[in-house]
């Protein structure tokens, strides 16, 4: 049995494709994954504004000498 030339390079595009649809896939996850995670750190940034401007508990010191 020998190995032919067009033998390889039908085996190469055949794994070359199979490479490029994983990365694709992976990618596309990827550019999900970030584009959740700047939405969850804006949530959480203007969640913390608002809890902010609510204002808090009021404390005072005074100071006895």
């Amino acid at each position: 049995m020998t190995i032919e030339r067009s033998d390889l390079e039908a085996k190469f595009r055949q794994v070359q494709s199979a490479v490029d649809d994983t990365a694709s896939t992976a990618k596309n996850a990827g550019i999900g994954l970030a584009i959740g995670g700047v939405l969850l750190v804006l949530l959480v940034y203007l969640l913390g504004r608002r809890k902010g401007k609510k204002g808090g508990a009021q404390l005072e010191i005074y100071r006895l000498s």
